[in-house]
């Protein structure tokens, strides 16, 4: 006959709590190809999937992501545009990992780098609707680290690779029709190019295009 102690068998209670919930993550990442494209690609494809952020084992903030910006090494608006620098080197990092810097030494933006390494191209997410909250919690790059938690000390690292801050999959499909493009806010330079992409019916948009009214929900 074996014979278990309680304390073992709460061992492997907890054990099989935390391996569930780790193949639970990784069913639900998004594949490591994803982010090995151009930020103009993978922006509008971040709309709708998930950004996690673990606080410990009973808590955790989870919203669907409404709104993204792409950046390349191409415009004068990147970061990277000039050179690699100490402060943006994370930008020319694996692509698929996260850039953190600090607007206006204010607050904190978070970035997904995408394409490929020492080629400066990423994705801002502007804003995250976080349900059974104020829809305008997270509607702006600084409310959502701030929502989230975020600052530099997750800088550099790799989204399928840590257990406090990752990207899920969509659950449902996004069509084209569904988001509207227009350009970047808050830049003095490339101003004209449209690489911004929001959910249309989201009201926790930071900025909506001209003459796009906010939707009305009964």
């Amino acid at each position: 006959m074996i014979s278990i102690s309680i304390n073992s068998f709460n061992y492997l209670s907890q054990l099989k709590i935390i391996l569930d919930n780790f193949w639970k993550i990784e069913e639900n990442l998004l594949p490591k190809n994803f982010f090995h494209r151009h930020s103009k690609f993978v922006a509008p494809d971040l709309i709708g999937c998930y950004l996690v952020k673990k606080n410990n084992e009973k808590n955790q903030v989870k919203g669907v992501i409404v709104e993204t910006e792409a950046y390349s090494q191409e415009e004068e608006a990147c970061h990277g545009y000039r050179k690699k620098t100490e402060s943006n080197k994370s930008l020319f990092g694996k692509p698929g990992t996260f850039y953190i810097y600090k607007s206006y030494g204010i607050h904190h933006c978070l970035n997904i780098v995408t394409d490929k390494e020492n080629f400066a191209s990423g994705v801002l997410i502007r804003a995250v609707f976080i349900s059974k909250n104020n829809e305008r919690l997270a509607s702006g790059p600084g409310l959502v680290t701030r929502a989230f938690g975020v600052d530099i000390s997750f800088n550099s690292l790799e989204i399928r690779n840590n257990k406090s801050l990752w990207i899920a999959q969509r659950k449902s499909n996004i069509e084209e029709k569904d988001l509207i493009q227009t350009t970047r806010i808050g830049i003095s330079k490339a101003k004209n190019i449209k690489w911004r992409w929001y959910l249309k019916n989201s009201r926790s948009v930071s900025k909506r295009l001209k003459g796009d009214g906010t939707p009305q929900f009964k």
